[in-house]
């Protein structure tokens, strides 16, 4: 039998949908899928592979958005009809179906409403994420690879397309270190809360006498720079160091030095990049990357100044934020929102946005009682 208030129920899935609509704007929605849908019809679109995937993916993420709020609208008018015609009928069966929908929408709405929680100055970007191993040895570069595997799945998840900018292998297994772009609308938003240190505890799978090993590995998200921040960089600030470009274990895949390394001399931020095929394309992805982290840079001080805490994104051992323990138990916790999974398999596989609503719901409770 039914056991819930289907009026009150109702109401409150209406009060959240039209708050939703109030920050999305269906109408601003239209235009924008109108304005992409022009620029995808230009005949000269795919002339410029790399700008035609950007409007193509963003009038797919629009539409989608566009298409979640108008389905959602409809699903609340289909259930509350539902319940007329179960109490006309007293028909126990259709009411249950009725409170199972009514769950259902309630669920989809708070994911939906997790968009209008990303209303900092970089959410809607796209993101850079980096992924270095920490403290660990040979665990801690398996780890790394391990989390990499993890967001790339989650991104295949959702239909974002990502790039694998950089990768530097370590010599027994794993990743000394990995950049990748995830080219979607609030990648950047989403992912933030990502960044920090993460923590594994296994038995390790390198350790001939079956211990129990703790390993680190640090996750830094930035956004993706765009022509008009206005990041420029003097050529005498920045050092280029070209060098080959190698596979697992060392092994060569390049016999030319296309690799490059840039530096930013004043901060010391270093960026690598191999994975393009030309020392031009990478030192053009390498100036992008370090264009965003100064990009971030820059908001993390000028949100220092205000004390707030968006932006203010941390890859130290000190901001550890999640365990993912294997054993003697099956656990993932994030230490910052209490929520967790049992099943380590599905958050490795990229089951991660649980996590990342409740990161996102932390974030915007502690900027609230920050103000």
């Amino acid at each position: 039998m039914a056991s819930i208030d289907f009026p009150a129920e109702i109401k409150a899935l209406r009060a959240t949908l039209e708050s939703i609509e109030g920050v999305s704007d269906p109408e601003v929605l239209r235009r924008k899928v109108a304005e992409l849908s022009e620029q995808a019809s230009a005949p000269d679109l795919w002339d410029d592979p790399e700008a035609a995937q950007k409007v193509t993916s963003a009038l797919s993420a629009t539409q989608a958005e566009l298409n979640r709020v108008k389905d959602l609208g409809q699903r609340i008018d289909d259930v509350e009809t539902l319940v007329e015609m179960g109490q006309e009928m007293e028909d126990e069966a259709t009411l249950e179906e009725a409170e199972a929908e009514v769950a259902a929408i309630r669920k989809d709405l708070d994911a939906l409403e997790i968009r209008t929680l990303l209303a900092g100055e970089y959410d809607a970007r796209e993101a850079v994420v980096t992924i270095r191993a920490g403290a660990g040895g040979v665990d801690a570069a398996d780890f790394a690879e391990m989390l990499m595997r993890m967001y790339l799945r989650w991104a295949e998840r959702h239909g974002y397309p990502t790039r694998v900018m950089d990768t530097s292998y370590a010599e027994e297994a794993g990743l000394k270190s990995a950049t990748f772009e995830v080219n979607a609308p609030y990648a950047f938003g989403n992912l933030s809360v990502e960044a920090g240190t993460h923590r594994l505890v296994r038995i390790s799978p390198f350790d001939n006498q079956g211990r129990r090993q703790t390993s680190f590995a640090a996750v830094e998200v930035i956004p993706l720079i765009e022509q008009t921040d206005s990041i420029e960089i003097p050529e005498s600030e920045i050092k280029v160091d070209v060098f080959r470009s190698s596979g697992p274990g060392g092994q060569s895949v390049n016999t030319t030095d296309s690799a490059v390394r840039m530096t930013h001399i004043p901060t010391g931020i270093v960026v690598s990049m191999q994975n393009e095929k030309s020392q031009i394309q990478n030192r053009a992805a390498a100036l992008r990357v370090l264009q965003s982290r100064l990009l971030l840079v820059r908001q993390q001080e000028e949100a220092a100044k205000k004390k707030e805490l968006a932006g203010d994104i941390k890859a130290s051992w000190g901001d550890q934020m999640r365990s993912y323990v294997l054993q003697p138990y099956q656990m993932v916790k994030d230490l910052r929102t209490e929520h967790e999974s049992g099943n380590p398999a599905a958050v490795f596989d990229g089951a991660i946005d649980d996590f990342i609503e409740a990161g996102i719901r932390w974030r915007r409770s502690a900027q609230t009682a920050d103000a």
